[in-house]
């Protein structure tokens, strides 16, 4: 057998259900790796060992008790991890900052609960920025998360430490979260599958205070069908969600759409975002490339606009100011906060309620255009990011200048938070690299709560150009 951590999600489930390995094994080899490698890519704010051995011991005995072990979930006995934005009973849940480095909750998120009701083992909290808030991770409660591609170079966010701990091989799928594209970001310079669902298609509950509904609950995998089984596991309406989008039809599951022709679609394309940016030459030429891999497919690929226009932009900014303000903090303790989450409060305190309620409203306004305008496609193909992944501290800058960090946020990632105003399920795929050997994602889009075709479109461009082999060298240590 391969190294464990050369299992896919699937895979190592798989062999658990016939016995070839166990849990107890799986969970060992993972917690092993972290401990000796995740010192250079910094994926792990919290490492919850014990809890997750005990997990595993259970996990073991039942598949030594069952008569039939070929029924178990289908992620069941696979070593996963949480997003340290997301709540978790009885473990640290830090949000990224000093302030609630000791805050340790009495419940679970919903994801949490049924991640572990799918037969998964959370081996810890993966690290986030400050209350989520950025596209990179870098923080003063730990080291910045890497991408293993390049460890001088930032993994991403808001989901970076998801992302370096999948593309280091320290678990096979990892739960994010993309409020503007925190998901997508990670896997796109880590080299994954980054998959943010339709809005309402994942539970935010029990404690959702997010009133924009920009945010999204996903996967990072190395893989469209790991991904879709997550999808499959999560995707369980809870009491009082809102925004609930249509469920599949009986007998189907998103895993299942992995392997369906998608079938001749008709996919628009384009460059201009409302954010004007310096797009890098290497990104453009892999996004000419996809382009022409979706029409020897049989795809009708055709040029169109960006679905909100630019003036959607300050209307975005003041929801996601105020998103910023709405965590709570003791005004003792604003000091303590990092420039940039200082920054974005002060300016959600010039914002009226009648400001923030007009943006939401606009918000709610592009997105019905947007969705309208494109209701002729089948899928939209994009860069993910504008740029190869970004050295450490490039965000920040030599200053520190909070105002300017923002700027340079928006310049690298131009494309994803327009879908987190339309709702739309989209997907990052890791289809190309650079001449540095860096990972450069490209983004698809799917109809609204049209995550099933969306897959069938992702599985078929992974079978024609696979990437499971392209691993950065921290995964043969």
């Amino acid at each position: 057998m391969a190294d464990l951590h050369d299992l896919s999600a699937l895979d190592a489930a798989a062999a658990v259900r016939r016995r070839d390995v166990s849990p107890v094994e799986l969970v060992e080899h993972a917690l092993d790796r972290i401990a000796r490698l995740d010192p250079q890519v910094g994926a792990f704010v919290t490492v919850t060992d014990e809890a997750a051995r005990q997990q595993a011991k259970l996990a073991e005995r039942t598949v030594t008790d069952t008569d039939d072990p070929a029924g178990l979930p289908p992620l069941f006995g696979v070593p996963t991890a949480i997003k340290d934005l997301n709540v978790t009973a009885g473990t640290a849940t830090k949000l990224g900052s000093r302030i609630f480095a000791d805050w340790i909750p009495d419940f679970d998120d919903n994801i949490v609960t049924l991640l572990r009701a799918a037969g998964t083992i959370s081996v810890g909290k993966t690290a986030t920025p400050e209350f989520g808030l950025p596209c990179y991770t870098e923080t003063d409660i730990g080291p910045p998360a890497r991408t293993p591609w390049d460890t001088g170079r930032s993994a991403g966010g808001s989901s970076g430490g998801a992302g370096a701990a999948v593309a280091s091989g320290f678990v096979a799928v990892a739960q994010g979260s993309d409020g503007g594209g925190s998901i997508r970001i990670p896997a796109s310079v880590c080299g994954l599958v980054g998959l943010k669902p339709s809005r309402g298609r994942v539970s935010r509950g029990p404690l959702d205070i997010d009133s924009s509904r920009l945010s999204v609950l996903g996967p990072l995998t190395r893989t469209v069908r790991d991904a879709a089984a997550f999808l499959d596991a999560v995707a369980v309406p809870q009491p009082g969600d809102p925004d609930r989008p249509p469920a599949l039809p009986t007998g189907e599951t998103f895993l299942g759409w992995c392997e369906r022709d998608p079938g001749p679609l008709r996919i628009g394309r384009f460059l201009d975002s409302p954010i004007q940016t310096e797009l890098d030459p290497q990104v453009r030429d892999a996004w000419e490339r996809a382009t022409a891999l979706l029409a020897s497919l049989g795809h009708e690929v055709v040029d169109v606009a960006a679905p909100v226009p630019p003036e959607a932009i300050p209307a975005f900014e003041t929801v996601w100011a105020v998103s910023a303000a709405g965590v709570p903090v003791d005004p003792a303790r604003t000091g303590e906060l990092r420039a940039l989450t200082r920054h974005l409060r002060e300016r959600a305190a010039a914002i009226s309620g009648t400001q923030y309620a007009a943006a939401l409203g606009m918000l709610n306004v592009y997105a019905r255009r947007g969705i309208a305008a494109s209701a002729h496609l089948d899928a939209v193909l994009t860069p993910t990011v504008a740029m190869l992944p970004r050295p450490i501290g490039w965000f920040t800058g030599d200053d520190g200048d909070p105002a300017a960090d923002f700027e340079r946020q928006k310049q690298f990632t131009p494309y994803t938070a327009m879908y987190n105003t339309t709702g739309q399920p989209a997907i990052s795929l890791p289809l190309y690299q650079s001449a540095e050997g860096l990972p450069i994602g490209m983004m698809l889009v799917g109809r609204p709560a049209g995550e099933a075709p969306l897959l069938a479109l992702a599985a078929q461009l992974e079978r024609t150009l696979p990437w499971l082999d392209r691993r950065p060298a921290i995964w043969s240590e």
